[in-house]
């Protein structure tokens, strides 16, 4: 949302019960977004990033006369997604080459496009799917100057302090790759392609409880690729000094939760 899970490394691997761990704060961002989309009969519609497919139940909920499919490149994710019964058909594929067979009344993605390079491509690629009067309605997290990211790289880059880096130049670069544009980036490549544009960031302050809820919430998420990447030995130098580094930057409040302030981009672009 998971989420998230188109165009990313490879060899990444995702948890759907790690996911779901945060599932409440997960959610709350999708519903918002999906509460913007303003069409009212929608005939066709894509999950992008669907993952364990709680998002795309709902959104079958809100318009069952749809055909409603649910895409995601993650076998872990949709075999989750897949053990409920219902009506939704589940595809496994990568957004980054991916286009439906016929024009699409919505296109929603929660949290993935971000795993997704070239965004100048892929969005001017995305509306052109979509029938007149049809959706693009996207959530991305806009996680990349957090101090929780930038710990992430910087542990990776000296080892925990040890003197050394840790895993390829390949994973460092990955890594490095701003994820999401700023907002204006969007409009501007958006608003000559679309008939109306809607965008907006909204931060979030999550309030986080457990042993190292900071950690447990990107382990979920943004540190996969990271943790996948990482041999035994490399994983638990990292994941011992990188845990020490966010308990400094986010530290446990007197009544026992974190505070884990968290920024999301919001976009919906109709045809």
């Amino acid at each position: 949302m998971l989420t998230p899970h188109q165009g990313q490394m490879a060899g990444t691997e995702w948890n759907p019960a790690q996911y779901l761990k945060f599932a409440d704060h997960r959610l709350r961002p999708a519903l918002e977004l999906l509460g913007r989309v303003p069409l009212l009969d929608p005939r066709v519609i894509y999950d992008l990033g669907c993952g364990p497919g709680e998002i795309t139940r709902m959104i079958a909920d809100q318009w069952p006369q749809a055909a409603v499919y649910g895409l995601d490149n993650s076998k872990e994710m949709l075999a989750k997604a897949a053990a409920q019964p219902g009506q939704i058909q589940w595809i496994e594929a990568d957004v980054e080459g991916w286009s439906p067979p016929q024009p699409v009344d919505l296109i929603y993605s929660n949290a993935t496009l971000h795993w997704v390079p070239g965004h100048h491509e892929l969005f001017a690629r995305l509306v052109t799917f979509l029938k007149p009067g049809g959706c693009l309605a996207v959530q991305m997290p806009m996680s990349w100057g957090m101090p929780s990211h930038r710990l992430m790289r910087e542990t990776l880059a000296d080892g925990g302090a040890g003197g050394s880096s840790l895993g390829s130049e390949d994973l460092h670069m990955a890594v490095a790759r701003k994820w999401v544009e700023d907002a204006e980036v969007y409009y501007d490549l958006l608003v000559d392609r679309t008939a109306s544009l809607d965008i907006w960031e909204t931060e979030y302050l999550q309030v986080l409880e457990g042993h190292d809820p900071v950690l447990e919430w990107v382990k979920g998420t943004g540190l996969r690729p990271i943790l996948n990447a990482l041999d035994d030995a490399e994983r638990a130098i990292f994941l011992a000094a990188y845990g020490e580094r966010l308990r400094q930057n986010y530290p446990m409040r007197a009544n026992g939760r974190t505070l884990y302030p968290f920024r999301r981009l919001f976009i919906v672009a109709t045809a």
